[in-house]
């Protein structure tokens, strides 16, 4: 699932790279900077040094290969709809996932394993927002971090209670269904009022 959701984030990177224009080196590091940039802050809090995409050439790989994919081949992807916020769902699901399993097998406990599930899944979003100027999604008030929570919630719920693997596909599931139906019904969170 972790390489899944790196693939998976990388693709939204390389997207979001295509959209705006960028070269194909651009492209690649965007494609890199968001598959593997919420990973990589899991795995420093939670002391798993070095991170798993220094140690691991498959994560390397895998937030590499979507670049020239997407650069050389954007028009059958760009036919999803709107691919780069399905793709973001995509890996928001899956890195919210596997971020708290990661944790809690780490010892973490169950509520820091929440927030580390949630800091996974928005991580590489974030800096994918922030490197092309957009304001990232996380902090506007489309329904994302809430999504990553739900979803990591329900995994943390499943390993206490004996079902890891059933909740985490579940709670996979959920946070993609939670963050796509967002996106189409435009949910929104209430964003503050000016005084």
């Amino acid at each position: 699932m972790d390489l899944g959701g790196t693939f998976v984030f990388g693709l939204s990177g390389a997207v979001a790279g295509v959209k705006h224009k960028l070269d194909i080196f651009g492209v690649i590091v965007l494609s890199f900077v968001a598959a593997n940039t919420g990973g990589i802050i899991r795995d420093l809090l939670i002391g798993a040094i070095p991170p798993a995409t220094i140690t691991d050439w498959r994560y390397i790989v895998a937030g590499l290969l979507p670049g020239p994919i997407t650069f050389y081949g954007y028009r059958p992807i760009n036919r999803l709809s709107n691919p780069v916020l399905v793709f973001d769902a995509a890996g928001l699901g899956l890195f919210a996932v596997t971020g708290s399993l990661k944790a809690l097998e780490y010892s973490i406990n169950p509520l820091a394993a929440v927030f580390l599930g949630v800091l996974t899944g928005v991580g590489g979003g974030v800096t994918r927002d922030i490197l092309v100027g957009e304001i990232p999604a996380v902090l506007r008030t489309d329904i994302y971090a809430v999504a990553a929570l739900v979803g990591s919630t329900v995994v943390v719920v499943g390993y206490i209670l004996g079902f890891a693997e059933i909740a985490a596909v579940l709670g996979a599931i959920i946070c993609v269904v939670i963050r796509i139906l967002a996106i189409r019904r435009h949910w929104k969170l209430p964003t503050a009022r000016h005084a």
